[in-house]
């Protein structure tokens, strides 16, 4: 089940469920279940993160054309308040972020298009996700964002915990940033 959010693109996705005597069984990604969504949706990389402490924050990571990239997230352990920020130039929402929580207990994942940065803060210790992307990463065209840019106003639930120097030294945004042409 396919469900809108406030930014153009940026979609929550419900995972079809069965449950029996046995557990659960869940189909993460069908290619005419997303068709909807985009015709012929192809990943090409998939990775997973484990996030060992409550309060961390990941991100926010986006990649330049020619290697933007579409995602979807699942979380496979634990709790993450999942965060995905509008750059695409002459978006009516640029600049604005939508969140939502993911969580192991859930069928809900999140598509987040090109155009994109996205991060995420652990809820609890031990938290996993499951990220298929569109494009590999290629550092040429890597890009970030600063978790505390004051022109984000992202509100973050916890306390940022840990962050990684390169995360923590992305650079604020500037009033020239005008987005990203896809």
């Amino acid at each position: 089940m396919i469900h809108p959010t406030p930014l153009a693109g940026l979609t929550l996705v419900e995972a079809r469920t069965v449950s029996d005597e046995r557990g659960e069984f869940m189909r993460v990604f069908s290619e005419p279940d997303y068709a909807a969504l985009r015709p012929r949706l192809h990943w090409t990389q998939v990775n997973q993160s484990r996030t060992r402490h409550r309060g961390t924050v990941r991100g926010l990571h986006f990649q330049y054309p020619p290697s933007a990239e579409a995602k979807l997230i699942r979380c496979l352990r634990g709790r993450v308040f999942d965060v995905a920020v509008d750059l695409r130039a002459g978006s009516p929402t640029f600049l604005h972020w939508h969140a939502v929580e993911l969580s192991d207990d859930s069928a809900l994942q999140v598509f987040i298009p090109e155009g994109f940065a996205h991060g995420f803060q652990a809820l609890t210790d031990e938290v996993e996700l499951l990220y298929l992307h569109t494009a590999d990463w290629d550092p040429e065209y890597e890009g970030r964002l600063r978790h505390d840019d004051p022109r984000l106003k992202i509100t973050w639930p916890l306390p940022v915990g840990t962050i990684s120097a390169k995360d923590a030294n992305a650079p604020l945004l500037t009033s020239g940033f005008a987005g990203i042409r896809l």
